[in-house]
């Protein structure tokens, strides 16, 4: 027997109460739409955590974080941001085909001193909307003698 949507959902509607109908047909709908976005965009990071180890003040501030898409359908990057005004992630704005790799560039200000560990949140088309990338490192202060010590117990 082959039913359609309209008859489960007619035949669900007389053999249970009317209490757990809506319940039912909640899942009923969460499932059809989740089938429904099986085979899209899939971001599959090579690693999800950058270690700028320890660095010195005014060093390399940028970063990439490499990515390909695995899924069957063009991956977009809605948005990227991070909490904290000193970390600034970046990307193109095109789309990523199937089995291509694209990139997210994170920039941290080197200029401030100190341990940082910062957690960049990411939106994109997939079904798995959000997802978070994180850099860490230790920022040393040059020319000061002794202040390496108290700006990596400090964290930013």
């Amino acid at each position: 027997m082959n039913l359609n949507a309209l008859q489960f959902l007619k035949m669900i509607n007389l053999a249970l109460p009317k209490v757990t109908t809506p319940l039912i047909i909640s899942f009923f709908i969460l499932h059809v739409v989740q089938a429904q976005r099986t085979g899209g965009p899939v971001m599959t990071f090579e690693k999800t955590e950058i270690d700028y180890g320890t660095v010195d003040k005014g060093s390399d501030p940028y970063r990439k974080f490499k990515f390909k898409n695995t899924g069957a359908e063009p991956l977009i990057i809605k948005e990227a941001h991070s909490t904290c005004g000193c970390t600034i992630p970046n990307f193109k704005k095109d789309p990523v085909y199937p089995g291509e790799w694209g990139e997210l560039t994170v920039r941290y200000d080197t200029q401030f001193p100190g341990v940082f560990n910062k957690i960049i949140s990411i939106r994109t088309n997939e079904a798995q909307e959000n997802r978070t990338v994180t850099i860490k490192g230790n920022v040393l202060t040059k020319g000061v003698p002794g202040a390496e010590g108290v700006l990596a117990a400090q964290k930013r």
